[in-house]
């Protein structure tokens, strides 16, 4: 989504027509997102603001993605959760519970108020036995006001005192990948992976067996591409250049 869709707050010039073309043809599509700050209802509410319309079933956050992924291995699971009210609800609507002692699952997300105390209980949990797991693998953040702490950096701080490293869903986890086919009932051969970041986006295509398209709209520049061991299939400027590739599907 960041990078390819929209760019500090602003919709990327042809996102529009690009998103509208693919509804014109009947591709089933999902837009990712590695931040897990929103949920779904709120990132449909930010993009439609930006003349973006899509449904809340075409939205795919670390966030739901996490919370089904704790669920696919323990149904019902007990979780200790850190993060905003989009984590808290994507582990309601997962139908899994929340706890404080003894839980399965210390889960982790982004927040914009890490409290200490919180940092403390998950660093006792999984300091006793709980599963560890993140969102996403970021460590710094960028917003308007300058950088802030990732999910990474406070998982970071959690494995350091415990010693048991986070199992991160989101990007480039295939993992989240191959829940996203499921979800459009697509197979890999016959699917792209479109992003701006080649250590997330074009690395979790690559390792999922789809075909990748990076876009220099966002974070990565063309002469940044060639130091990466894995390379994506296509670059193109923005998804604008990608209207009427997809005709022949």
């Amino acid at each position: 989504m960041d990078g390819v869709l929209i760019h500090d707050g602003a919709r990327i010039d042809g996102a529009d027509r690009f998103l509208d073309h693919l509804n014109e043809l009947g591709i089933p599509f999902l837009i990712l997102t590695n931040n897990s700050l929103s949920s779904p209802g709120d990132v449909r509410a930010n993009l439609a603001r930006m003349g973006l319309e899509v449904g809340d079933e075409q939205l795919w956050t670390s966030a739901v993605a996490t919370a089904h992924f704790v669920n696919s291995q323990r149904p019902g699971a007990t979780v200790f959760v850190i993060g905003q009210p989009s984590m808290h609800e994507a582990i309601e609507h997962a139908g899994l519970r929340e706890g404080f002692d003894d839980v399965d699952y210390v889960v982790v997300g982004e927040s914009h108020d890490y409290s200490f105390e919180s940092i403390e209980r998950a660093i006792a949990l999984v300091g006793s036995g709980s599963r560890f797991v993140a969102t996403n693998p970021e460590r710094v953040n960028v917003n308007p006001d300058g950088l802030s702490p990732g999910c990474g950096a406070l998982a970071a701080m959690i494995e350091s005192a415990t010693g048991v490293e986070p199992y991160f869903v989101g990007k480039p986890n295939p993992v989240m990948i191959r829940e996203g086919l499921n979800i459009l009932g697509a197979h890999s051969k016959s699917t792209a992976m479109i992003g701006d970041r080649m250590d997330t986006d074009i690395r979790a295509g690559v390792e999922s067996g789809l075909e990748t398209i990076l876009v220099l709209s966002g974070a990565t520049r063309r002469d940044e591409v060639g130091g990466f061991a894995f390379q994506p299939s296509t670059i193109v400027d923005s998804v604008a250049d990608l209207v009427g590739a997809f005709d022949e599907v």
